[in-house]
């Protein structure tokens, strides 16, 4: 049985810049086949009972391996590796650098020292000529062309130092090798993003590799993790948690530049943008580490952007930084974000969508996904685990917890119907024992309390949590714990008072006071 997730509110976004693709076809995320009365009673029944959240296939990368390629990719994939092999070989992957002053110095002294020496050696030309003829007058054999002949050899052989050079076949990009005769199983995923960036073509897929290799060149990009960049934005974009299909999930708060201060600090003038600029470069270089760039690996992110509270396009010097930013990584960056989400969306983004949304294709916009702040549990679910997503966006997933680890019990699910209320019970089988348990219901608004009821009749049952009404603007789950002195079960109600279908997600568990 798979989870159910309505996607009628969740709208595709068309905004962004990047590289063209070829159209995707659209994954159905809700399908349920219904037949007759029979199924229809069927699916009623199965709705009021908890059963465990599944995974969706919500999306998927295209596949690396050969095997699954179609014939004009794998042809397109044999193309560019010969290119760039020959490149390698030639050392054509660089651009040639231009003399500096100090060189052009010292190849004029060169240029004046040779041509003085071919003065020199004129002149003892000249006198050996001489010394020739009166040879010759006398009978003398003087082997002249075997002299020139050893003279040009003597031309030839330095002439070979100057002519070949090093090949350097260590060439790599994002840690991978990418001389393809190096045979490393990674070359073909990272060539690939290249061909798909550019719809395979393979001359356009080329050139943009140089450009990226060229660029990682001049802006020292090989060692920016080393560097020590704008600290203070540590909670603008960080890394936390994988998706449904193992990718790292970077998530890009922009709301924090709210903040006067930290926005003049970042934006300031054009050096702070350049810090900025390079911090950002810096994540993503962060982000990479986390990647598995082989066939079958998940080897791209998953981007959430949060606009809330966000300066927006009035704040000249953030949109000039962000679409920098945007071009940089768009360009050098190719096939690297899976899917970006935006949550928390405000009206002024959707006007900003209709500006771009001419200029991008079909496949850009499927990678595109916008939620408005009502929706954004819903629409993070879809591609992240309860349990992965932070408890400030409506998940289980809490800095430093104590109480559940990543291996702890799997999250269920609960289904309650426009009207009907719904039960979780959490066994204590035995004295002394703590309970600990996540909940949360999507879109909120229902009547909840929590009560022990111990095992022996005679006992009285104890109010854990009474009676509240919770409304939709409640944020984040509900986390609680009990600790039982007898043998029992806590019992947790939800009563949903909407007309709509509600969705409650738990975990829980049940361990000796001195383990937990």
């Amino acid at each position: 049985m798979t989870v159910e997730v309505k996607v009628e509110e969740t709208l595709v976004a068309e905004v962004g810049v990047v590289p063209q693709e070829e159209p995707m076809k659209p994954v159905i995320e809700n399908e349920k086949v219904v037949e007759g009365d029979d199924k229809v009673k069927e699916v009623a029944e199965s709705e009021s009972k908890p059963r465990a959240v599944e995974k969706s296939s919500s999306y998927k990368e295209e596949s690396n391996f050969l095997s699954d390629l179609k014939e004009f990719e794998r042809k397109a994939l044999s193309e560019l590796k010969l290119k760039l092999e020959e490149a390698i070989l030639g050392n054509n992957i660089f651009k040639k650098e231009e003399p500096k002053e100090n060189e052009e110095k010292e190849k004029k002294v060169a240029e004046e020292e040779e041509k003085k020496e071919e003065k020199e050696d004129e002149k003892k030309e000249e006198k050996a000529e001489e010394v020739d003829e009166k040879k010759t007058e006398e009978g003398d054999e003087v082997p002249v062309v075997e002299e020139k002949e050893a003279a040009g050899q003597e031309g030839e052989e330095e002439k070979k130092p100057e002519e070949g050079c090093e090949v350097d076949k260590d060439i790599s990009l994002w840690g991978v090798p990418l001389f393809p005769g190096k045979g490393f199983e990674g070359t073909d995923v990272v060539l690939l993003k290249f061909l798909r960036a550019r719809e395979f073509k393979v001359n356009e897929a080329f050139e943009m590799l140089k450009k990226t290799l060229q660029w990682r060149k001049e802006s020292k990009i090989d060692s920016i993790l080393d560097e020590d960049i704008c600290a203070d934005l540590s909670s603008a974009a960080y890394l936390n948690g994988v998706d449904r299909e193992g990718h790292p999930v970077c998530y890009n708060i922009f709301g924090v530049f709210d903040n006067e201060e930290l926005y003049q600090k970042t934006f300031g003038n054009e050096e702070k943008r350049g810090q900025f600029l390079r911090w950002r470069l810096q994540l993503m270089e962060k982000s990479i580490q986390k990647l598995d760039l082989r066939p079958g690996g998940s080897s791209s992110l998953l981007q959430i952007n949060d606009l809330k509270n966000s300066p927006g396009p009035v704040k000249k010097e953030l949109r000039i930084a962000t679409k920098q930013a945007v071009g940089l990584l768009q360009d050098n960056y190719p096939e690297l974000v899976a899917k970006n989400i935006f949550i928390n969306v405000p009206f002024w983004y959707y006007a900003l969508n209709a500006l771009l949304s001419p200029f991008l294709t079909q496949r850009t916009k499927s990678k595109f996904v916008v939620a408005r702040p009502a929706k954004v549990t819903e629409t993070l679910l879809k591609y992240i685990p309860a349990q992965e997503i932070p408890s400030q966006y409506g998940g289980f997933k809490r800095d430093n917890d104590t109480g559940f680890s990543s291996e702890d019990c799997a999250v269920s699910e609960l289904i309650l119907r426009a009207g009907s209320t719904g039960t979780i019970q959490i066994d204590a089988a035995e004295a002394d024992n703590t309970l600990v348990w996540d909940l949360t219901v999507l879109g909120w608004e229902v009547n909840y309390k929590e009560e022990f009821v111990p095992t022996d009749e005679g006992s009285y049952t104890i109010i854990v949590q009474k009676r509240k009404k919770i409304g939709s603007n409640n944020e984040g789950p509900i986390r609680n714990t009990f600790r039982s002195n007898e043998p029992g079960k806590v019992v947790l109600t939800i009563e949903n008072t909407s007309s709509k279908k509600k969705r409650v997600l738990y975990r829980y568990k049940a361990k000796k006071c001195s383990t937990l």
